[in-house]
């Protein structure tokens, strides 16, 4: 796959956890698909998981579970 920013050869999709807000209103998203390239080092999310992203948080109320999460704050 071709990288979007450098325009090199070897990028490619991962799966990663995003996290939004933070405190009562954090809310992780899970096996987001991300672009990354060991070339210039960038990771990028595409405009169909973008979407997908805000549309997953507009409906979180009614698609989200709940999970107890250990947690730890950096001081």
């Amino acid at each position: 796959m071709k990288c979007d920013i450098c325009g090199k050869e070897g990028a490619k999709v991962r799966r990663v956890s995003r996290s939004y807000g933070k405190g009562k209103n954090l809310l992780v998203i899970e096996n987001v698909p991300v672009i990354s390239c060991p070339n210039c080092g960038e990771s990028y999310l595409t405009a169909e998981p973008l979407h997908e992203i805000e549309r997953l948080k507009t409906h979180q109320n009614t698609l989200a579970s709940e999970r107890r999460v250990r947690t730890l704050e950096y001081s």
